[in-house]
C-alpha cells in the first residue's frame, strides 16, 4: 500500500513538473468547419478556434475587453475553441486576447457586427434638408446614407439608430445604409413623386362622397403624421366610401404605385378598408385588415394592385366590413404616387 501511493505521489508531481509553463501564442483563426483554412474576419456570435502554442491552461478569452463566457470555452495546447460574444465595442476591429496560468497573447482580427437592419424611418417624406430618423440594429460604424444615389448627411448615428439630412434631388427613393458589415435597403420609399394630399388637396383634386353615410374633415390637427393637417374620414354605415377626384385625368407613367398614412382609432381593430382607383374595384383593389390601432401605419401599393391603370381619376377608400359597431372613422395623411 505504501509502495503504491508512493508511486502515485512522484507520478502526480511529475505531471505538474512538465505542464507547459510558456507564455501563449496565436497564429491564426478558423471556424469549426474548416480547421486548416485561416480566416481573415468572422461575426459576432460565431464559434471559433484560436489556433496557436501554450494555450492548454487557457481560462479567459477577451473579445475587445467583452469576456467570452467560462461555459463557452474549450482549450487544448494548440486551440481554443470558443464562442464570441453576440455584441462587442466595435463594429469590425475586434481584436482576441488569451490569457492562460503564465501570460497573455492579443492577436489583431476582424470580428464584424452582423449586416445593418432597418425597421422604420421618420418622416415618410420631406424637403432638402429634412431630419430624417432611421431606426433600426448594428448601425455601429456607419459610414454611409443614401437616399437612391443621393449621399445623404449624417448628422448623429447609434447602434439602433441614425440621423440624417435629406439631400437635394430626392422624390421617391430607397434609403440605403452601409457599415463595414454590408449595405442594406429600406423596405419603403422616402417621398413622393406625386402628391394629393399633404396639408391639403393638390390642386386640381376635390372629395367626393358615395352617399349621406360618410362624411369628412379635410382640417384636422390633432391626429398629423406629417405637417400640420390630416383627413379624417367618417363611416356611419357600412360599405361607404370617400373619393379623393382628379378633376382631368393624370398619365400613370412613370408612377409605381400609391402611398399613404392610415391611422385607425381601437375601434377599427379587425375591421376592413378596400383602396381602389377610378370609381371601379373591378381592375383591382387592396383590402387593408386593420390589425395596428392608434398608430400611424403606411401603406406602398403598387399599381399592378388596381389592373395597372394608365390613368388616374379617383383614389377611393372604402368601409369594407359589412359589420355592427358603426360609426366608425379613420384618418388619412401624406397621399400620393411614388
Amino acid at each position: 500500500m505504501m509502495s503504491m501511493g508512493l508511486i502515485l505521489f512522484f507520478g502526480s508531481c511529475k505531471k505538474e513538473n512538465t505542464e507547459d509553463r510558456n507564455p501563449p501564442e496565436i497564429n491564426a483563426v478558423t471556424d469549426l468547419m474548416n480547421r486548416d483554412i485561416a480566416l481573415t474576419s468572422v461575426n459576432y456570435g460565431d464559434w471559433i478556434i484560436i489556433k496557436g502554442k501554450h494555450l492548454s491552461t487557457t481560462y479567459k478569452v477577451e473579445f475587445n475587453t467583452i469576456l467570452a463566457e467560462d461555459s463557452l470555452i474549450y482549450a487544448d495546447d494548440t486551440t481554443v475553441t470558443v464562442k464570441i460574444p453576440a455584441v462587442l465595442p466595435d463594429p469590425a476591429n475586434n481584436p482576441i486576447t488569451v490569457t492562460t496560468k503564465y501570460g497573455s497573447a492579443t492577436y489583431n482580427f476582424r470580428i464584424l457586427q452582423p449586416p445593418p437592419t432597418i425597421l422604420s424611418f421618420d418622416p415618410m417624406a420631406g424637403p432638402e434638408g429634412q431630419l430624417v430618423t432611421i431606426t433600426g440594429y448594428n448601425f455601429g460604424g456607419v459610414n454611409s446614407v443614401k437616399f437612391g444615389t443621393n449621399e445623404a448627411t449624417i448628422v448623429s448615428n447609434t447602434k439602433e439608430e441614425i440621423k440624417v439630412n435629406v439631400p437635394a434631388g430626392v422624390t421617391a427613393e430607397y434609403i440605403f445604409v452601409t457599415t463595414p458589415s454590408g449595405t442594406v435597403r429600406s423596405d419603403k420609399l422616402y417621398g413622393f413623386r406625386y402628391e394629393v394630399f399633404t396639408d391639403a388637396l393638390t390642386t386640381g383634386w376635390s372629395f367626393s362622397l358615395s352617399s349621406a353615410n360618410v362624411g369628412y374633415n379635410a382640417a384636422i390637427a390633432d391626429t398629423v403624421k406629417r405637417g400640420s393637417r390630416s383627413v379624417r374620414i367618417d363611416f356611419r354605415g357600412s360599405f361607404s366610401f370617400l373619393r379623393f377626384v382628379k378633376t382631368a385625368a393624370m398619365s400613370t407613367t412613370g408612377f409605381q404605385g400609391v402611398k399613404f398614412s392610415m391611422y385607425a382609432p381601437a375601434n377599427f381593430m379587425d375591421k376592413k378598408v378596400r383602396v381602389y382607383l377610378n370609381n371601379s374595384s373591378t381592375p383591382g383593389s387592396y383590402t387593408i385588415n386593420v390589425s395596428k390601432v392608434n398608430q400611424w401605419v403606411e401603406y406602398e401599393i403598387p399599381l399592378i394592385n388596381f389592373g395597372n391603370p394608365a390613368t388616374l381619376t379617383h383614389i377611393i377608400f372604402n368601409e369594407f366590413s359589412g359589420t355592427a359597431g358603426l360609426p366608425r372613422q379613420f384618418y388619412v395623411d401624406d397621399l400620393g404616387l411614388y
